[in-house]
């Protein structure tokens, strides 16, 4: 389908035109098994949440959710923002930036919040950097994106994906691997339910409800891969799997 009728909602020009261009190239390197996306709102401030398997994912997600009527308005690491011309891109389509083990880290979420306030879809890895689980399951979450959820009300919606870890494997840059010819798979689940948690800044009920989010990603990636889940989750602060609910 064309952008001008998938995704009619005014952006920025150059936003319409990268994304344009992105999908161009993406639909000649790699295929799409995507769900319908009926679990995402069209309209209204929401919060999209998904696992982090690759460098090259966040063109895929991006590419996913705007074809489906959303222009996301990610949370990145302020380091890409440094750079020539990823960093002016970020920046001309309204990206946000978040300041990692700084003071000024708290700031990321005020902007999120304004994103959500004015109606916009603000794209979150909980995990906050590429899975460093040995089988590329899904990790425990940084408490920003419970923080969030909690004091706006905005709706969580979970994505699974696979796909994206076979182009590029791993944390570091490597040179695609775009043959043999690999298929991006996504799927959106229902809203989460953290109704009884909202409007609480409670550490308990914070990791709570990172928990329940990772809970929602982490059985769409087992129902994309047809495989059960380990029983913990890997930690990236402990460098190895710990029960879950632990390392939250």
């Amino acid at each position: 389908m064309p952008l001008r009728v998938a995704n009619p909602t005014p952006v920025q020009p150059i936003y319409r035109h990268l994304a344009r261009l992105g999908g161009w190239l993406l639909r000649r390197l790699v295929d799409r098994d995507w769900d319908s996306a009926e679990n995402l709102p069209t309209t209204g401030g929401v919060i999209v949440v998904s696992n982090h398997i690759s460098n090259v994912d966040p063109l895929c997600l991006g590419q996913y959710l705007i074809w489906n009527g959303r222009w996301p308005r990610a949370l990145i690491k302020a380091d890409l923002f440094a750079m020539p011309v990823l960093g002016r891109l970020a920046r001309v389509t309204a990206q946000i930036p978040v300041e990692r083990g700084t003071e000024r880290a708290e700031e990321a979420l005020t902007r999120a919040g304004e994103a959500l306030a004015a109606g916009e879809c603000v794209l979150i890895y909980p995990e906050g950097t590429i899975t460093a689980d040995p089988d590329t399951w899904p990790m425990t979450p940084h408490p920003g994106v419970a923080k969030l959820a909690l004091a706006t009300g905005a709706p969580v919606i979970p994505i699974g994906q696979w796909g994206a870890n076979f182009v590029m494997p791993g944390k570091k840059l490597v040179w695609p691997r775009f043959r043999p010819r690999r298929t991006m798979i996504f799927r959106a689940g229902p809203p989460i339910d953290l109704a009884d948690l909202r409007g609480s800044r409670a550490p308990a009920d914070v990791l709570l409800a990172g928990e329940r989010i990772m809970a929602a990603v982490t059985g769409l990636v087992a129902e994309i891969r047809g495989e059960t889940p380990p029983e913990d989750v890997y930690d990236l602060r402990a460098g190895h799997r710990v029960p879950r609910g632990a390392g939250a």
